[in-house]
């Protein structure tokens, strides 16, 4: 279906049989705004997009603290203070904007709800806009739904507060074009969530908040600042009612976290550890040296020396201004079948909690809302009744230096034959459910999305790059893949079911490839437009 709204903006996917949620979300006004942040930004999106590509440095001889910014890192500035509704973040859940799933987690008990539209959550366009109707149907605490057993979810009258992550500044939303170009996916996401809940949120004492996904360089929160005073001023937002906390989930922006928070310090609200991300951007940024080279995913933890430099660094950058710092994820998901998975699994979720909130952290995420309790009693007794505990390292220098981040030692870590089948498993069923609408899905008692199905599928192209051993002496090669994804496809059913086959020809296509795929998302986003 196309429909040629005014001032050359035409949606091209379905408007939900015209029902009256769809036609509210994509009304002429929304897409209008959504058009004008377009025009005003998507020139810059492309230049920075084009600067990454441009920065690309297989070796990672580039990385490094700029001294250009030397200013910045070593000037007396804070961001500004957190919103009362933002200052206790001690639990953080995380979900897809599937609208009962929204329901548990706004009432699991944790004191923030990261509704993602990014990781978790496949570009399905009538998931998008669903999505979106979810959100403005949670501002107005008018969410509720009833299942097929006629179970009845309806929101709790103390819920997280809010916070939505719209997707990364390379995704493109195929779906809305303005002026014959497809829009950018962060601002279609962004400028539709503020046009209808921005001035509700601010009138019931609130604000429209974010987590903002895989930057690589501090422009990149410059041009989301720009767009955050652009858009409360066309709607006459007072400034500064924007919120936002910024994933550090790439190597690049490591080197930039002060710089980072100094672009959005009227904004800031925190940085936040995207561990899984992170790793990935790790592997894609030193592809090219058979020195720099992970064991298997599993192995790789937030004990080894650069994710923990990685942590020590963040939690003294955002403490030093006055934000927050956030954890990483706690991927398990809970059996209530299974006490013998849990009685494994439980004890060390709580560990890396306890670890968090000893480094300094001020709270934390978890994927499911079983883990909240968890989860709440580690930070409960850490910080007690204070809301987080910013004085941690805040008033020392920040002693990581480059070395530390870029140390690829995993101490006493291996390749596995278990570990390259448990990738090419995990990115074949995670792209199976991806294709078909899910983008959060239970794997092996883990709650897998796109960052960790892009870790699995980067792991096996440089194992294959280089020929790397495993521990049984073994060389992983092209002909060795190829086996064991025939295997490890023909065990969860084979190229006829489900998605599966359309699964394996892309995993076949990035891993195989001469050259690294960037983003695992983007051609698979083009397979998606053809289902």
């Amino acid at each position: 279906m196309n429909i040629v709204f005014k001032n050359g903006i035409r949606v091209s996917g379905s408007m939900g049989s015209m029902d009256e949620g769809f036609a509210q979300i994509l009304s002429a006004e929304a897409l209008e705004f959504v058009a004008e942040l377009h025009r005003a930004f998507n020139a810059r999106r492309l230049e920075l997009l084009e600067m990454r590509r441009v920065a690309q440095d297989p070796q990672g001889r580039a990385l490094d603290f700029d001294p250009a910014t030397r200013e910045i890192r070593d000037g007396d500035w804070r961001v500004a203070d957190a919103p009362p509704d933002l200052q206790n973040r001690r639990v953080e859940i995380t979900g897809p904007v599937d609208r009962r799933m929204m329901i548990n987690a706004l009432n699991s008990g944790a004191q923030v709800f990261m509704a993602d539209l990014e990781d978790a959550q496949s570009p399905v366009w009538e998931g998008i806009v669903r999505g979106q109707i979810n959100l403005r149907d949670a501002v107005r605490r008018q969410l509720a739904f009833t299942g097929a057993a006629g179970k009845r979810y309806e929101l709790n009258k103390d819920l997280a507060t809010l916070l939505v992550r719209p997707r990364g500044w390379h995704l493109p939303e195929a779906h809305v074009q303005v002026d014959g170009g497809e829009i950018s996916g962060a601002l279609f996401d962004f400028g539709l969530y503020f046009f209808h809940n921005a001035a509700e949120l601010v009138a019931r004492g609130g604000g429209p908040y974010f987590y903002l996904p895989k930057l690589e360089h501090y422009l990149e929160a410059r041009l989301w600042n720009d767009v955050f005073n652009k858009a409360q001023d066309m709607l006459g937002i007072a400034r500064g009612s924007v919120r936002a906390t910024v994933l550090v989930e790439t190597i690049s922006a490591a080197f930039y976290m002060e710089e980072i928070l100094y672009e959005l310090r009227e904004h800031a609200s925190g940085l936040n550890a995207g561990r899984w991300d992170y790793i990935f951007s790790f592997i894609k940024y030193f592809r090219e040296r058979p020195d720099c080279v992970f064991p298997d995913r599993a192995q790789v933890t937030m004990t080894a020396p650069a994710m923990r430099a990685y942590t020590e660094l963040l939690v003294a950058t955002c403490h030093r201004r006055g934000a927050h710092a956030i954890g990483g994820m706690a991927a398990f998901i809970p059996s209530r079948r299974d006490p013998a998975v849990n009685a494994v699994a439980i004890p060390n979720v709580r560990k890396d909690k306890e670890r968090e909130s000893a480094g300094g952290f001020d709270g934390t995420w978890v994927a499911h809302p079983d883990l909240v309790p968890v989860a709440r009693e580690v930070f409960d007794r850490a910080l007690g009744a204070a809301p987080h505990q910013k004085h941690v390292h805040s008033d020392c220098a920040v002693t990581v230096k480059r070395e530390d981040l870029l140390n690829p030692e995993v101490p006493g870590g291996k390749i596995t034959e278990h570990g390259i089948r448990e990738n090419i498993s995990v990115a074949l069923q995670y792209l199976d459910h991806w294709l078909g609408g899910t983008g959060a899905a239970a794997i092996n008692h883990l709650m897998e999305d796109a960052a960790t199905a892009e870790i699995s599928r980067s792991q096996l192209w440089q194992w294959i790059r280089h020929a790397v051993p495993r521990d049984d002496g073994a060389k992983v090669d092209a002909a060795m893949y190829k086996e064991i994804r025939e295997e490890e496809l023909a065990a969860l059913g084979g190229a006829g079911e489900r998605h599966l086959g359309e699964a394996a020809r892309l995993l076949d296509e990035i891993v195989l490839s001469g050259e690294f795929v960037e983003f695992l998302t983007l051609p698979a986003y083009r397979s998606l437009l053809k289902l």
